[in-house]
Formats: structure tokens, C-alpha cells, sequence
């Protein structure tokens, strides 16, 4: 009896090790899909309704209409006519207070991904938030400031990597970590249980 138990125990503790990964993609497919679906799909279901006079819903419509929008706002920003349309908006959303900040902070981040800066130098140790304590972080710059020479380091949040601290050190407060990138982002996101 005992014998069974620890094998009835053993391969559940596996079987949970295989199936917690796939589940865990499937769950973020899954609401990526969701989301990005019901950007639109929410008001061509409403568009449907009103033509057809009975409630219809097409799964992935929404993602589909939203992919032929982004086509076409790459279409209408290559024209002439398009980028004249596109700088007055520009102007526009640049002039409203709160709008301002939201709109020149996403096309920052967008100019990022395009122009490819998107990988971090190196991985490195820094005492942080109070000396004794290290930190894992990310250089993304090094710049002078009053003739001293200042890294800039990306400290993450743990399990989720895309919020954090970006921090001022000086070149003998940042200790190499001995990590790759990757290995790093493996231990921020596996919330230090992948340690290398």
C-alpha cells in the first residue's frame, strides 16, 4: 500500500511539472487572444447584431479587423497625404495635458523597439534599496554627469521584468553578476528559482 502511495505521489508531483508549464502558456495564449480580440470584436458583434437582428459572435474577427487596421495605418503612413494627416495628429495629441504624457511616452517606447535598443548591455549586482542588500539589474546606458561618469542600471520587479527602477550608479557601485542576459531574465522571471 505504501509502495503505491509513493508511486501514485511521485508521478503526480511529475505529471504537475509537465502540465503547470503548458497550462501556464495555454492561460497567456489564451487571454492575449482574448484581449486582443476584444479590442474590436466587442463592436463588430454590436455591428452584427443590428444588421442581422440576432446576437452573433465570430471568434478571432476582431484580431483579423484589428491586424487590416494596422496594415492600413502602415499603407496611409507612406504616403504623402498620410504623413501630413499623421504630424497633425502628432501636433494635436502633443498639445493636450494628460494626452501629452501618454501619447510621447508610447512613441518613445515604440521608437525603442523600432530603432532595435531593446537588449539590455549586461546583467549586474547593485546595492539596492539599502546598502548590504544586491540587487539584480539590467545596464541599459552610461552617461556623465557633472564630470563623473554615471551607468544607468534597470533594476526589475520580480515575477514581472516589464516594470522596475531605472537607477544612477556610479561606474564602483555596479558589480558584475557573473549571468548572461538571458540567464538573468530567467532568475527575475522565475522569481529567483532558476539560479545559474
Amino acid at each position: 500500500m505504501k509502495r503505491i502511495l509513493d508511486h501514485l505521489r511521485r508521478m503526480f508531483i511529475t505529471g504537475l511539472f509537465v502540465v503547470i508549464p503548458f497550462g501556464i502558456t495555454i492561460f497567456i495564449l489564451k487571454f492575449l487572444f482574448n484581449f486582443a480580440d476584444g479590442i474590436l470584436g466587442s463592436y463588430l458583434d454590436s455591428l452584427f447584431t443590428l444588421i442581422s437582428h440576432r446576437e452573433s459572435h465570430i471568434p478571432g474577427l476582431g484580431m483579423i479587423t484589428g491586424a487590416v487596421v494596422i496594415y492600413l495605418a502602415g499603407i496611409l503612413a507612406t504616403n504623402v497625404l498620410g504623413t501630413r494627416l499623421l504630424q497633425w495628429g502628432d501636433e494635436m495629441l502633443s498639445r493636450i495635458p494628460l494626452v501629452k504624457s501618454i501619447y510621447l511616452s508610447s512613441k518613445q517606447l515604440t521608437k525603442v523597439f523600432r530603432e532595435g535598443k531593446t537588449s539590455y548591455r549586461r546583467a549586474v549586482f547593485v546595492e539596492w534599496p539599502r546598502p548590504g542588500v544586491r540587487a539584480i539589474g539590467f545596464v541599459t546606458a552610461e552617461v556623465e554627469r557633472d564630470g563623473q561618469r554615471l551607468v544607468v542600471v534597470y533594476v526589475p520587479t520580480m515575477p514581472n521584468p516589464t516594470s522596475g527602477f531605472a537607477l544612477f550608479f556610479r561606474e564602483d557601485e555596479v558589480y558584475e553578476s557573473g549571468m548572461t542576459v538571458e540567464e538573468a531574465v530567467k532568475f527575475v522571471v522565475s522569481g529567483g528559482m532558476v539560479a545559474s
